[in-house]
């Protein structure tokens, strides 16, 4: 146990290593959801004065779906970050080390959860600034752990393509994915607006019931159903991707 949370530790330093050492790596990741969230509100700032809507800034409103792009460019880049060492070789020699394959799954997808934080916290900082009111600490403790499962989970998903495929050209199946579970959910209008096929589509998504749970506490008070079902929605996402990943790795080099 103890040399298994060693390596997920050392695991986990080196990835964030990565952020000082090369942070223009870093850097677009972190402020592609804040321009997200600025150009929105300008295009469709007017949106929330519609009937029905539920906010009544929709800065507000779309906060939350600029931290689920959060997640995903997170997740997406662990797993452009892993074809690259296998591309390299480096994960080759990793796999012949004593620990665990699992130990080593944890900690790539630890690293990723960890460093979701950084863009999330430079949005919500960016948002805050630009009048924002502040969610209160409840909130900004749920959105936190919500943003670090979706991450993990996204992670898990890129990290299944980067061992099946072992090249950084299926970066683009890597990043689509979250965007697409994002994309059809209530990201841009409260679900009464949308369009049938696009309702039907959001209340079945389990990244709709996570944005929910993210963007409660940002216009509304925190609910525990809202709360409780988000992390049951990422929670089922991390066991169904973690199956998928733990199956690509245990064929690894096999």
């Amino acid at each position: 146990m103890t040399q298994s949370v060693a390596t997920v530790r050392a695991l986990v330093r080196r990835a964030l290593n990565e952020i000082t050492r090369v942070p223009g790596a870093a850097i677009p990741g972190v402020l592609a959801p804040s321009i997200f969230m600025i150009g929105l509100s300008g295009v469709f700032g007017e949106a929330a004065s519609l009937p029905g809507f539920d906010a009544t800034d929709f800065r507000t409103f779309i906060v939350p779906v600029g931290l689920m792009q959060s997640a995903a460019f997170s997740g997406a880049a662990t797993g452009v970050n892993l074809a690259r060492d296998i591309e390299r070789g480096w994960f080759d020699r990793l796999l012949v080390c004593p620990a665990p394959r699992m130990t080593l799954l944890t900690g790539i997808v630890a690293s990723a959860a960890l460093r979701a934080l950084l863009p999330a916290s430079f949005l919500v900082a960016v948002a805050l600034a630009l009048g924002v009111d502040f969610p209160g600490v409840g909130t900004l403790i749920v959105t936190a752990l919500l943003v670090m499962l979706l991450t993990s989970a996204i992670a898990l998903y890129a990290i299944t393509l980067a061992l099946k495929f072992k090249t950084q050209q299926a970066a683009p199946l890597m990043q689509i994915g979250g965007f697409v579970l994002t994309l059809f959910t209530t990201a841009y209008a409260p679900k009464e607006l949308l369009a049938g096929w696009l309702r039907a589509v959001a209340s079945v998504n389990p990244v709709t019931f996570v944005l929910e749970g993210v963007r409660q506490g940002f216009v509304s008070d925190l609910a525990v159903g809202k709360t409780l079902a988000a992390f049951a929605a990422s929670t089922g996402l991390l066991v169904v991707f973690g199956a998928l990943a733990a199956r690509g790795m245990r064929r690894m080099g096999v």
